[in-house]
């Protein structure tokens, strides 16, 4: 045992020359991706902060309601915003939603082709299982530290590790819904002569769409769980004053940042569920 414990693997050593070796090597391909991931995100939180505060409450309230029908939904979604606004919030619950907005955005346009590359190729699948349940296990502190060491301190190191801890569910429950798709609907498709791009655009993606809208749904909650973590390394939001008030025990900061980071989230819960799916009080 002695000897086992005395020839240590160098895993971390490993890992750090490798990082460095992108430091050193790739530092313009990441400082490109960092500058316009950090434009990107800026111009969209202006957009939101250019409109009267009643915009954003009016369309939310509307979009409640045209997905569900539900005024008792559109009630909670007015006084929801309405009670962030009088706590003094709202630019940061912008923030917030321009990152889970962007952090979500990216990782399904990243995840749904894998889940359906994942899904036609099973060998595909099990070479991305370990990985996505090393993603999903794994301290996000532990890829905090290269993320903020590559891309600097920021939004962006907090995007791209919301986007690690959030993109296993979208490629996930893409690969189930296009698995469990009923194989005499893909033999119907060919029977008419489908090409494989016209089965999956007009059969399997259908079919799977209600794993896929709730590998969306989970993706939302996955990056909204990440917004005090992601404050950390200089991302903007309702993570700061969490932060904030845990640096200084400020107990009636640290409840109103909180309760603001649920009742988005109950928010974004409610309007992304599935629209015939039964609305809870």
């Amino acid at each position: 045992m002695n000897w086992l414990t005395d020839h240590k693997i160098p895993l971390g050593s490993w890992m750090e020359l490798f990082v460095d070796w992108l430091t050193t090597h790739a530092a313009g391909f990441f400082d490109t991706i960092a500058i316009s991931l950090e434009w990107l995100i800026l111009n969209m939180v202006a957009i939101f902060q250019w409109f009267p505060v009643y915009v954003p409450i009016v369309l939310t309230a509307a979009l409640a309601w045209l997905l569900h029908r539900s005024l008792g939904l559109v009630i909670f979604v007015v006084a929801a915003l309405l009670l962030i606004l009088n706590l003094g919030y709202w630019q940061e619950m912008l923030e917030t939603f321009v990152l889970v907005l962007a952090a979500t955005t990216l990782s399904v346009m990243l995840g749904l082709p894998i889940g359906v590359l994942a899904a036609h190729k099973p060998w595909v699948y099990t070479l991305l299982r370990p990985i996505l349940d090393l993603m999903q296990t794994i301290p996000t502190f532990v890829y905090l530290i290269p993320t903020l060491v590559l891309f600097g301190l920021g939004v962006v190191p907090g995007l791209i590790s919301t986007i690690i801890f959030a993109i296993a569910a979208p490629i996930r429950l893409t690969y189930l819904g296009i698995s469990k798709v009923p194989e005499e609907l893909i033999e119907a498709g060919k029977a008419f002569g489908a090409t494989p791009m016209k089965l999956l655009l007009k059969v399997e993606l259908p079919a799977a769409m209600p794993n896929i809208m709730a590998g969306v749904t989970q993706c939302i909650m996955l990056s909204l769980s990440m917004v005090v973590i992601a404050a950390l390394v200089g991302a903007d939001g309702l993570g700061k004053p969490v932060v904030r008030a845990l640096n200084t025990v400020n107990i009636s900061q640290g409840f109103e940042a909180g309760l603001a980071i649920v009742l988005v989230a109950i928010i974004l819960d409610r309007i992304c569920k599935a629209p015939n799916a039964k609305e809870e009080a």
